[in-house]
């Protein structure tokens, strides 16, 4: 009895073992776009006159490759009450730069980018950030009562619809951590962020040790830019899953008013950011 048994296992695994089919899946391609990186962040403190554009062609989702720069463009961001134009300059890799950025909460700016006969334009709101309270470290307020996380406490503005996104970056590591907020529930009260890293043998990610040094960025953000890190954030956490859902194409503000069918990547925001550099204990 036990012995049939185990043939028929046996039969079992090696029809499987020895039946394996190739599955070719047609991955659908389209020709590079610009991706336009134009993140006019104002921190606390600073006067805010030194920003940078980064601009760089897309590639094949599947082809690791190391980013195309694109240079030879025409970069300016126009405050739209006053007009006042603000050139940034080419460094021949990809980024742009100026060092006479006058930034305005609550101002609307647009941005022009003109490459190979064709303009984008992107246009957006200055928005401001809560000043941060406090930084410390607990055990006991995430998933694994053993393991250290850093929490930041930040007062929300009563009686106006905020948005804000965080970003942690344990210093070493290549990729931050990003939290998308708004206030629909914390309306006017101190708003708590919990970050804690779980160890994960198959993502090699560790827990936070004594000694970590982590860099915290609180932005405060509009609420189209929320909506659009919100989608991102939720497609960046399937990475890795064969059967999760397969990316959409997330399109963000910038546009080509040259030729609307060929949409740019990336976006335009212009966002007030309270930084702080917390070490582990």
């Amino acid at each position: 009895m036990n012995r049939n048994l185990f043939t028929v296992v046996l039969l079992f695994i090696l029809g499987f073992t020895s039946c394996t089919d190739v599955i070719e899946v047609e991955v659908p391609t389209a020709p590079p776009r610009l991706v336009i990186e134009a993140s006019i962040d104002w921190r606390k403190g600073t006067s805010g006159n030194f920003q940078r554009v980064k601009l760089s062609s897309s590639t094949p989702f599947f082809e690791n490759l190391q980013d195309s720069p694109v240079t030879g463009a025409q970069v300016k961001i126009t405050n739209d009450t006053d007009g006042t134009e603000f050139q940034f300059q080419d460094e021949n890799n990809g980024t742009y730069f100026t060092a006479s950025f006058v930034p305005v909460i609550g101002q609307s700016y647009t941005l022009q980018v003109d490459h190979e006969g064709e303009t984008y334009i992107a246009r957006e709101t200055l928005t401001p950030v809560a000043e941060i309270d406090s930084v410390f470290q607990s055990t006991d307020n995430g998933f694994d009562q053993n393991a250290l996380e850093v929490n930041v406490l930040f007062t929300d503005p009563a009686n106006v619809p905020n948005f804000y996104l965080a970003k942690f970056l344990r210093q070493g590591d290549l990729l931050p951590t990003l939290f998308d907020i708004k206030d629909e529930f914390t309306d006017g009260n101190q708003i708590r962020i919990i970050y804690e890293r779980i160890e994960n043998e198959e993502t090699g990610e560790m827990e936070f040790e004594p000694g970590d040094v982590v860099e915290i960025d609180l932005n405060g953000i509009s609420s189209p830019y929320y909506d659009f890190m919100r989608l991102l954030i939720e497609q960046s956490g399937n990475s890795g899953n064969l059967f999760s859902t397969i990316p959409a194409e997330i399109k963000g503000n910038c546009i080509n008013v040259t030729d609307p069918d060929h949409y740019p990547y990336g976006y335009f925001r212009l966002t007030e950011v309270d930084k702080r550099v917390y070490t582990f204990e």
